[in-house]
């Protein structure tokens, strides 16, 4: 497993992160072969497991606490704070309140005195970014957090937070977790430019696009009544994606490569891009996926996906991915209608 450096941390990280989303009742319910796959990623030099609170609601970090007993000094342990946890206005978002309590919660259910990588899971417009920034920055001093980082953020806003930690003496946010993909290179714009004028590291989620690129989903194919349909059934029913999954899935196959082999050595391939994260809900995908993980793409092969999809765009948007509340709240792009009218 090949190793990068996590932006200038000095953190060392396998090129592929193993990824938790799917442990529990949501995905694998099994707890015993949730903490074998932990196993298996360990022993093929996998040293990188993210997670987050609000997966499985507690369940996947207790997993993964278990999972590590006796193991937890090899691995760089990342987990996510922001999400909804419960009923009650103030048990989610990224307040002090919120960040200093759920901490605690973390560190219990990981079953560890510290975790290596404390991140923002979302960006919580409702929030001044120094109000996290300054919690954050805390437990960094009393040793419980060892770096801190951001997922999901618009590029203005990851550079918002980097000036504002400047401004006032506070921890910098050290990564970044945007997603990426064959169908989904948006960040390659601006997220990735400034991440690396940052010495961000950059550890992106869903280079499988959602499922769409491990080849179960086809043009023309009967749509499974599965959960992934489910959750997202407007990215993976989207024209304009399964036709170019069509085109991708020659390139692979010319290239003698599966698709989804051809998806994480292209996501692994940008060098602003510090890991992957592998979200396998068996153990047969996880071993499929580790199969792959020495692929590498030569130029000729970077060049036709090139040509299938620009650099710097994206096929349509995920389903689950990120839009700013301007986007989505007409009140904050519309005057109000006497407004409009005495003007």
């Amino acid at each position: 497993m090949r190793m990068r450096e996590l932006g200038r941390t000095g953190i060392q990280v396998s090129a592929y992160c193993l990824g938790t989303m799917m442990f529990g009742k949501l995905g694998n319910p099994d707890h015993e072969d949730c903490a074998r796959m932990v196993h298996r990623a360990l022993d093929a030099g996998i040293n990188f497991i993210d997670t987050a609170d609000v997966y499985g609601y507690s369940e996947t970090e207790e997993i993964v606490g278990k999972a590590l007993k006796g193991r937890r000094d090899d691995v760089v342990l990342a987990t996510k704070v922001n999400g909804r946890m419960g009923e009650g206005p103030n048990r989610g978002g990224s307040s002090r309140r919120w960040i200093i309590a759920e901490v605690e919660q973390s560190l219990r259910r990981l079953r560890t005195d510290h975790i290596d990588l404390y991140q923002l899971h979302h960006p919580d417009p409702t929030t001044d970014i120094e109000e996290p920034l300054s919690a954050l920055t805390d437990l960094v001093r009393a040793g419980k957090v060892r770096a801190i980082g951001t997922s999901n953020l618009p590029p203005s806003q990851i550079v918002e937070a980097q000036w504002t930690a400047q401004r006032r003496a506070l921890q910098r946010p050290r990564s970044e977790q945007p997603p990426y993909s064959l169908l989904n290179r948006g960040i390659e714009r601006e997220v990735l430019p400034v991440c690396r004028t940052y010495g961000m590291g950059v550890l992106v989620w869903s280079p499988l696009a959602m499922g769409l690129l491990t080849g179960k989903y086809r043009k023309g194919d009967p749509r499974p009544d599965n959960q992934r349909m489910r959750w997202v059934p407007g990215h993976l029913t989207d024209e304009r994606k399964l036709d170019a999954v069509e085109r991708l899935a020659a390139v692979a196959e010319e290239a003698g490569l599966s698709l989804p082999h051809l998806a994480m050595a292209f996501a692994t391939a940008h060098p602003d891009v510090s890991s992957a994260i592998i979200g396998p809900r068996t153990g047969e995908q996880l071993d499929d996926l580790l199969a792959g993980a020495a692929t590498t793409l030569g130029d000729d092969v970077l060049d036709r996906i090139d040509e299938i999809v620009p650099p710097g765009t994206d096929v349509g948007p995920i389903d689950v991915s990120y839009t700013p509340p301007a986007l989505t709240r007409p009140a904050l792009r519309r005057r109000p209608a006497g407004e409009r009218a005495a003007a």
